[in-house]
């Protein structure tokens, strides 16, 4: 039993079943929060169902320190970047998308555009930004710069007087509006969507601006696991080279070091592995709300 939230993982689980077609595999899918909420209450009424999951690492924080989840060995992570394990060994990054700075290229110049986060502060790009203002994306991108040395708080103050427009929808949301010209500027854009949209021909770049929050999607098992070693050889599986380079094919990284020429050189930031970020994850979320959505007369 595997719970998981999105699509994409379909592909490798397909791959998986034909590898080891005497493992049946079911996969209920929801959003990350309600993920969590569910398995919080399985446990609580001694319901032991789910085996592992491909869920993002800020879902799995609140099971772990529940305990809820087990730590795992696996000889794949001889491979793997150490920024990429959490730190107790309870999961690892299956896949990552990196939050930076994306700009439609027939609007701004790739001379033009602002290479580091100080470059957001100059005015030719006041009221010309926009933002997804949603949850972890946001956080996580304050939480970034809060957290860099040089920026901190009074920065996030400082760009919060730029009147970057807050969207109350999605980063790929906001990234479609600078492929149709209504933003011409984001910080808040994955590379695994520009790279996406790019293929398809869509007027975008990326910019890597310091720092960049790793936004993931991490594999574990769950502490009471009724078939541990199903759920560890899919563990092996899905941080193998042969299932990391299928994930490569549908947009998304890998921190797998036999890999490491395939994605860019990055300061990455797994902000999860913070043994502080659930407080650190409220302060964010309510100084994007203070700062970038209240402080801009409201949201889109």
């Amino acid at each position: 039993m595997l719970y998981a939230t999105g699509t994409q993982i379909q592909p490798l689980l397909d791959r998986f079943k034909r590898k080891y077609p005497f493992i049946k595999v079911e996969m209920p899918r929801a959003a990350s929060i309600d993920v969590t909420r569910k398995v919080i209450e399985e446990y609580a009424a001694g319901l032991h169902q789910v085996d592992a999951y491909e869920l993002s690492s800020y879902g799995l924080v609140v099971p772990r320190d529940q305990k809820l989840l087990q730590p795992f060995l696996s000889p794949e992570l001889a491979n793997f970047e150490a920024s990429a394990i959490e730190p107790g060994s309870h999961w690892v990054s299956a896949r990552e998308s990196y939050l930076g700075i994306g700009y439609n290229t027939q609007k701004i110049s790739a001379r033009a555009a602002p290479k580091t986060y100080q470059d957001l502060l100059d005015p030719k790009w006041k009221g010309k930004m926009a933002i997804s203002s949603l949850s972890v994306t946001a956080a996580n991108w304050v939480g970034t710069m809060i957290v860099t040395p040089g920026l901190g708080l009074d920065f996030v103050r400082k760009l919060g007087a730029q009147q970057i427009r807050p969207y109350r929808v999605t980063a790929r949301a906001v990234a479609n509006l600078m492929i149709s010209g209504e933003v011409a500027l984001s910080p808040t854009t994955y590379l695994s969507h520009v790279e996406a949209s790019r293929a398809a021909g869509a007027p975008l770049a990326w910019i890597a601006p310091g720092p960049v929050p790793v936004t993931d999607t991490s594999v574990a098992v769950a502490a009471k696991a009724p078939h541990p070693h199903a759920a560890m050889l899919f563990v092996d599986f899905l941080l193998s080279k042969e299932a990391q380079l299928m994930y490569r094919d549908l947009g998304y990284f890998s921190s797998r070091t036999d890999m490491a020429g395939d994605a860019p050189k990055l300061q990455k930031l797994v902000l999860e592995n913070r043994p502080t970020y659930i407080q650190d994850y409220e302060q964010w979320t309510r100084l994007v709300q203070d700062i970038f959505v209240r402080g801009q007369g409201g949201g889109r």
